[in-house]
């Protein structure tokens, strides 16, 4: 036994009268000798198993670590297993719940860094009754303290909500451990042991419905949900309305609540399905289909994919809201470039020269071949279309030409058709493949650029200095990145947030902006610009946090004011805001 607080209780002293119990350490404080655990002759004995109790203590000054759980993980990195004891009320993130519920704010807290680890939690429960009649026994605290404790702390209704809140703690850091074991098992069945929920996010106005109707049952469930946007081939050439449309759908996602993840492949469908059965989701959430009937003839129907890939994910259909303006059926059309439609033109006309100015080289069934070769690699540099419309010149060239009856359009000998038809599906299925690889590599190099941002960044923080040092690189890095100016603000003693860094001397917050930071400071939520929250803000802001505390607010105005930044920027900056923190974090340690 390292540590034991008896607090005077009969039935624990004669238990632990039946173990080894380490000798304290006595250390004298105002004119006190107080007792505290030895950590000195616990490193030395180093055994397989020690009891602390009460993890959440704080130590007298003078001790090595200033709190109790610091002890315990010394012990736990020498290798020493521990048994400890922990109270829902201390967890840091649970703190402001407590304090909700009962009136009081707990002191002694323990990181929610050190819940998060590698560490199993077991719960002890008990109904409040048995633990008010454990009370009025004297075997939680001595009686003249169990009757003043029963009248405030220890209310049955306090109690009740203090009971629920450490089973849903419980439960949830189940659920952790239970994804972390399918996913180092690669189990992809779903295993419905607790309710999840997964949206697909589109450019549809219809998706601001289906959010709203998702996020009404994850509350009525209680369950953690997902809202998932796939960037495929045909949604990554939207512009205007459409694009604008997607980025505020995965902006009410965000201010419902919801877990956004954006995903990349040629088929939404598969991506949705592997997605939900990694993170067991047990119900997806998806309106009927936008496309037309050709459409989904040419591309297939997502929806359909959807409902006959999902087994055993239950899928819920939500029917349109005919108040909304059906989406167009394509994307809109982008300017037509002309110099790709030439150059594959001069391609094919300077190959077929070439073969007009040398016959006897060529037969005239192999210039077909010969002109394919031009015709391919227009479809692949520069797309299907143009891989079509060089097609369409090549073989009127070659029908014109060398073709019965010469100088004239038409083909005499039928068995020719067949090549045609099959020289054109060849064109487009290879300019298609073309397309999907150039396509892929830009999703491949903005995730590279993504991760090699985020790194760069990572690597000049952790080279600052000191405190100074941090906010300016992190101020420097920010601006470089995102081409925006930016203001730091952080708290003062008194709690005021205060401009601690900026990008340029003659930057200021109005009584507005002050208002917003502040808010987001409070919520721990991004708002300002771009978002639907206080969005009449002329900067977007973003919190300082660092786990489940909130350090300060990043301020940022695009240096082209009429822009917003995109959900990529603000996955980035969110991420950047991250690592500020975690250094902020430690610089003030």
């Amino acid at each position: 036994v390292g540590i034991v607080e008896t607090h005077g209780r009969t039935d624990t002293e004669a238990l632990v009268r039946e173990l080894e119990v380490l000798p304290r350490k006595n250390i004298q404080y105002s004119g006190i000798v107080i007792d505290e655990m030895d950590l000195d002759i616990l490193m030395e004995r180093r055994p397989q198993l020690v009891l602390v109790d009460e993890l959440a203590h704080t130590n007298i000054p003078g001790s090595r670590h200033a709190k109790r759980y610091q002890d315990v993980e010394e012990l736990l990195n020498a290798g020493i297993n521990v048994y400890t004891t922990l109270n829902i009320q201390h967890i840091q993130s649970l703190v402001d719940i407590v304090y909700q519920i009962t009136g009081v704010r707990v002191e002694e807290i323990i990181p929610s860094s050190f819940m998060e680890s590698e560490i199993e939690i077991e719960l002890v429960d008990l109904s409040p009754e048995k633990l008010q009649q454990r009370l009025s026994e004297g075997k939680v605290y001595i009686p003249q303290k169990a009757q003043l404790a029963m009248q405030k702390f220890f209310k049955k209704g306090n109690l009740l909500a203090l009971r629920e809140l450490s089973l849903k703690y419980t439960a949830k850091r189940v659920d952790v451990d239970l994804l972390s074991y399918r996913e180092s098992e690669e189990i992809l069945e779903v295993w419905p042991v607790e309710s999840k929920l997964l949206v697909g996010i589109s450019s549809s106005k219809n998706t601001e419905r289906i959010l709203l109707i998702t996020h009404r049952m994850a509350a009525d469930l209680e369950a953690e949900w997902y809202a998932v946007h796939v960037e495929s081939l045909q949604q990554a050439r939207y512009t205007g309305k459409a694009r604008n449309q997607l980025y505020r759908n995965i902006n009410l996602a965000e201010e419902l609540g919801a877990k956004v993840v954006a995903l990349s492949g040629s088929d939404i469908a598969d991506e949705i399905i592997k997605f939900a059965k990694q993170k067991n989701v047990t119900l997806i959430i998806t309106g009927l289909s936008q496309r037309s009937r050709f459409q989904e003839l040419v591309r297939g129907s997502v929806f359909d994919n959807l409902v006959k890939k999902s087994s055993p994910i239950n899928v819920l259909v939500v029917g349109g809201n005919p108040q909304v303006t059906a989406p167009s059926k394509s994307p809109p059309a982008k300017k037509l470039e002309y110099k790709p439609y030439f150059m594959g033109f001069l391609s094919v006309t300077t190959v077929f020269l070439l073969s007009w100015m040398f016959p006897q080289w060529i037969l005239t069934h192999n210039l077909l071949m010969i002109l394919l070769l031009p015709t391919l690699v227009s479809g692949i540099l520069w797309g299907i279309s143009v891989g079509l419309f060089t097609s369409v010149v090549a073989l009127g060239l070659y029908d014109f030409f060398f073709l019965q009856p010469i100088f004239s359009f038409g083909i005499s000998d039928y068995l020719y058709l067949s090549n045609i038809v099959l020289f054109i599906l060849v064109v487009l299925g290879v300019s298609w493949i073309g397309r999907m690889i150039r396509w892929r590599a830009d999703s491949a190099r903005h995730r590279e650029r993504f991760v090699y941002a985020l790194y760069n960044f990572s690597r000049e923080i952790i080279g600052a200095e000191n405190f100074d040092d941090i906010l300016n690189r992190a101020t420097r890095s920010i601006v470089e990145a995102f081409e925006s100016d930016i203001v730091i603000l952080l708290p003062e003693k008194s709690g005021k947030l205060e401009l601690t860094a900026k990008s340029k001397t003659e930057l200021v917050l109005n009584e507005m902006e002050q208002a917003v930071a502040i808010w987001v400071y409070k919520n721990g939520r991004h708002a300002g610009k771009g978002t639907s929250t206080l969005s009449s803000a002329k900067w977007y802001y973003v919190p300082l946090k660092a786990r489940d505390r909130v350090l300060g607010v990043i301020c940022l105005m695009k240096l082209d004011v009429d822009k917003t930044f995109s959900p990529e920027q603000k996955r980035l900056l969110e991420a950047f805001a991250g690592v500020v923190a975690l250094a902020l974090t430690k610089a003030n340690k």
